[in-house]
């Protein structure tokens, strides 16, 4: 459709303007350059500089052998157009000022009898108007597609920075659960196992202590569940683990060391400083790597005595966890000291294990990023 726009153009608009400027000298011969003209606008999007060379010299000649009386560049602006259109800006230009100098020559020369210096001026002056209004017309419209297209081009890679942000949280969000998760069952089968091995010791011995026991296996069996759903709730609703984040935080933390007691080692919680000043991604992560600590130290150490120390800085945390239980030879990261290296890392802290005096250790540093 478009390329048979121009040739449309020329061949309706050529007589017409001929007609307007009283350059119709002999119909026959302006149909012939409307023809001729639109013939060229045919293959002018191919051939943007070729066609715009030829149209010129048809007019020229029929204008020299006056074969119709006016114009000298306007008949040809379906090849201007092009021609802008191809990136030709330039060459459309020195052509059209060559035509307008040879049109003002020959009507100051060869027509000088005929017609005066202000008929002369008046129409070259004409063309030349009409030349500067089509280039900056056209060049105005090429600018503004090159605009829209860049700025398409900016949105496409706004939409997909977006989808990759999108994503990589996405994956964030899944890895925080995974840890979670982790977290929550690995604690809980620590402790209800403890249990049920004493319940098993004592049933024949101690009933009473045996259904004791068993109560607290369910009472830790049922926080458990409590925050299992929590996360289930967080993934059908398509939300981020920090949004609906199971773990109570620094409240929950004597919480945490009253179910270890229960389970037979002796655990202390020291705190110093102000809770107030603790962010509460920071409280979280704190939490999530006691947990974990407790975790270790009942299941893999076999301690009995597990002593917590919190320092609370107005910039910055630091966790202490050490136990009096067997440390490891060689200390392996697997999913609990990875999980808690981990959260500890993103939130740009660090996070040290290593044999202690009597035990294992696991010390934390959490700087606050930002106030909540």
């Amino acid at each position: 459709m478009n390329r048979l726009l121009a040739p449309a153009v020329t061949l309706v608009g050529v007589p017409a303007g001929l007609a307007v400027t009283g350059g119709n000298v002999q119909t026959v011969m302006t149909l012939t350059l409307a023809f001729w003209l639109a013939a060229a606008a045919f293959f002018a999007q191919r051939f943007p500089r070729t066609v715009l060379v030829f149209s010129l010299s048809v007019v020229a000649a029929m204008r020299g052998a006056d074969l119709v009386g006016s114009g000298w560049v306007w008949p040809a602006s379906a090849a201007f157009v092009a021609a802008v259109l191809a990136g030709r800006l330039r060459f459309a230009l020195v052509a059209g000022v060559t035509a307008l100098l040879y049109g003002a020559g020959w009507d100051a020369f060869v027509q000088s009898g005929e017609h005066g210096a202000e008929w002369t001026f008046a129409h070259v002056g004409g063309d030349a108007l009409w030349l500067a209004a089509l280039l900056a017309a056209t060049t105005a419209y090429l600018n503004t597609r090159r605009w829209q297209r860049e700025m398409a081009l900016r949105l496409e890679q706004d939409q997909h920075e977006r989808e990759l942000d999108a994503r990589r949280r996405r994956a964030e969000e899944r890895v925080g659960i995974a840890r979670d998760l982790h977290d929550v069952v690995s604690h809980t089968l620590a402790v209800v196992g403890v249990h049920l091995n004493v319940a098993l010791d004592a049933f024949d011995t101690d009933p009473e202590e045996a259904r004791s026991s068993l109560r607290l296996a369910q009472d830790v069996r049922g926080r458990a569940m409590t925050d299992l759903k929590s996360l289930v709730d967080v993934l059908r609703d398509g939300g981020a683990p920090g949004i609906a984040e199971p773990a109570d935080g620094l409240d929950g933390l004597e919480r945490l060391a009253d179910q270890v007691r229960a389970a037979g080692p002796a655990v202390s919680v020291n705190e110093f400083g102000e809770r107030s000043d603790v962010p509460a991604a920071v409280a979280t992560a704190i939490y999530r790597v006691v947990q974990e600590s407790l975790t270790n130290a009942v299941r893999h150490a076999g301690a009995t005595r597990v002593v917590v120390t919190l320092r609370y800085s107005p910039t910055s945390a630091v966790v202490d966890v050490q136990d009096d239980g067997t440390a490891p030879e060689q200390v392996v990261d697997g999913n609990g000291i990875a999980g808690m290296r981990e959260r500890v890392a993103a939130l740009g802290g660090a996070l040290t294990t290593g044999a202690g005096r009597t035990g294992f250790t696991v010390r934390a540093t959490i700087p606050y990023l930002e106030r909540e």
